[in-house]
């Protein structure tokens, strides 16, 4: 084989790109991973942004693992190359009142205690509902690794996957059926009406249907984003677990390329793909911007859906209805991403010290009822402007990693919502830093001594999260998890099996069936597709 010919290429060198490599170079196939920036990762990176504390270390924009299967931690033996886990126990909620909500993902009875100072009768239910949301979570969470089939079609295999799946849906019931049909469909906020009464406990909750969504808690589907955010799972074998990574996400990616290294991948950075070569229909290998040429039966593509598909192909190449789906698939967002240097723990008025205490290793949120999530999406999508009071899910991942910082040091990583969608358009620098002062101001209300402690920050909007990762939109999930986009619809009718109208070109990036959060289901699907075709050996 020519120096310049491989069995398999990827596109994109982010977490699912790596993925699909390591499966790849496992099968013993000569594969090439094309990175256009000069590390790999994407998202799930972790980085030095502070000059004046060249040692704080944290997780640019990713800040949590989830919804990793442990067969892929177990395929690619991630922890023998590098990767470990801290579970998170749980998260605080504080008020303004002093109170605050704990929830324990290792103590249910602490939980309920929690909520009673808020609603006896929402305690003495939330038990109840923690296991109907997990026997959901149950239900929905092997369907990620299940290929959505071509419904509608009426060739004889398509036929025979609809059936197939049918089958499998036979053992939910009247009940199971009905259940997941409503958690589909139905808004957070309505959802959580029918369990609970105290807007402490649906606040949060919510918060987990709308995490990197266009879209408030009252939504229809916003119900779903929550139950995929249930299914996490971070190799331990338990439901709705969350992991911090130690050396930050940026750990994650670089255990997978490890993994793909060791079975003879190449990995190039600073290799930006111009153009995906074809010819009647098929693939013949990709070319760079510098002009360098490689040639393969087999492309992968990474990267999100409109730069793999309306950039990276001649559209002409493409059937004029993918092309029209493709350019309608929806991926806004109102995302910001802050990384803050503390130079002493949140002392809160629900939990006084400064001393490392265990609610500072969980997560800390800024979020009060679902109105107050629906307010600061109403700000950004209707008032055009950053929210007033931001949605936060944040984490101090240095009180469990001592990696992260130097001592005395520790980094706050904060998850936030919402901006106009449109920020993405252009830098927005002086809106982000009144938005980011907000976001301080909440905090301090609930830990006065916030403000005074956060010593640097940084702050990354739509604009960045695009032009860095080329997250069209800064949609952290390669497109919106809305109800016209799941499943059999993502990224397109007809194409949401990993494959595309051009053969040996693969689909692998977040904006398929199974993308959102840092898992790498569609690079193993992407593989398994491509062996089910005998596009490989095996």
């Amino acid at each position: 084989m020519a120096a310049n010919e491989y069995d398999a290429i990827i596109v994109g060198g982010g977490h699912n790109g790596l993925v699909s490599a390591a499966y790849f170079g496992r099968a013993g196939a000569r594969t090439l991973v094309l990175e256009a920036r000069d590390r790999v990762g994407g998202a799930a990176d972790t980085s030095a942004p502070f000059s004046e504390f060249p040692e704080v270390k944290v997780s640019t924009y990713s800040y949590v693992v989830s919804v990793l299967p442990r067969h892929v931690i177990r395929d690619l033996e991630l922890k023998r190359h590098g990767l470990h886990l801290y579970p998170v126990w749980g998260g605080l909620v504080p008020f303004p009142d002093g109170r605050s909500l704990e929830s324990h993902n290792d103590d249910l009875q602490r939980s309920c205690e929690s909520i009673a100072q808020f609603s006896k009768r929402d305690a003495a239910i939330y038990p109840e509902w923690r296991d109907w949301i997990r026997q959901a979570a149950g239900i929905v969470g092997p369907l990620l690794m299940q290929v959505p089939p071509r419904v509608g079609s009426t060739h004889f295999g398509d036929l025979l996957a609809q059936a197939q799946l049918a089958w499998k849906m036979r053992k939910l019931g009247v009940r199971g059926v009905t259940d997941l049909t409503r958690l589909f469909t139905m808004s957070i906020t309505d959802l959580l009406d029918e369990w609970f009464e105290s807007d402490e406990l649906k606040g949060p909750i919510a918060a987990g249907g709308v995490i990197g969504a266009w879209a408030g808690p009252n939504a229809p589907g916003t119900a779903y984003v929550l139950l995929h955010n249930e299914i996490s799972d971070v190799g331990d074998g338990k439901m709705s677990s969350w992991g911090m990574p130690r050396g930050g996400m940026g750990a994650v990616s670089a255990a997978i390329r490890r993994s793909a290294e060791s079975a003879g991948c190449q990995v190039r950075t600073g290799a930006r793909v111009a153009k995906i070569l074809t010819q009647e229909g098929r693939v013949l290998g990709v070319a760079l911007d510098s002009g360098e040429e490689f040639r393969t039966p087999v492309v992968v593509s990474a990267v999100h859906p409109k730069l793999a598909f309306l950039q990276l192909l001649d559209r002409r190449e493409l059937p004029d209805e993918f092309v029209r789906d493709i350019e309608r698939y929806k991926t806004r967002s109102g995302v910001v991403k802050i990384n803050a240097v503390l130079s002493e723990l949140p002392d809160f008025r629900c939990a006084p010290g400064t001393q490392l205490q265990r609610h500072h290793t969980g997560g800390i949120n800024l979020c009060t009822s679902t109105r107050y999530i629906e307010r600061a999406f109403q700000d950004a999508h209707i008032d055009g402007r950053g929210a007033t009071a931001p949605y936060v899910d944040g984490y101090i991942p240095s009180t469990l990693d001592t990696e992260m910082t130097p001592e005395g040091l520790h980094c706050f990583s904060m998850f936030t919502q919402y901006v106009p969608h449109e920020w993405s358009e252009s830098p927005h620098r002086e809106g982000l830093e009144a938005y980011a002062d907000r976001v301080i101001d909440g905090y301090t209300e609930l830990a006065p001594n916030f403000s005074r402690s956060v010593i640097d920050r940084q702050v990354l909007g739509p604009y960045d999260i695009e032009q860095d990762l080329g997250m069209i939109g800064g949609n952290i999930f390669h497109g919106e998890i809305s109800l016209d986009q799941l499943f059999h619809l993502r990224p397109a009718p007809g194409y949401a099996d990993y494959r595309s109208p051009i053969r040996g070109l693969y689909n692998a990036s977040s904006g398929t069936h199974g993308g959102g959060g840092v898992n790498g289901v569609p690079g193993l699907q992407a593989f398994r597709q491509a062996k089910r075709d005998r596009a490989i050996r095996s």
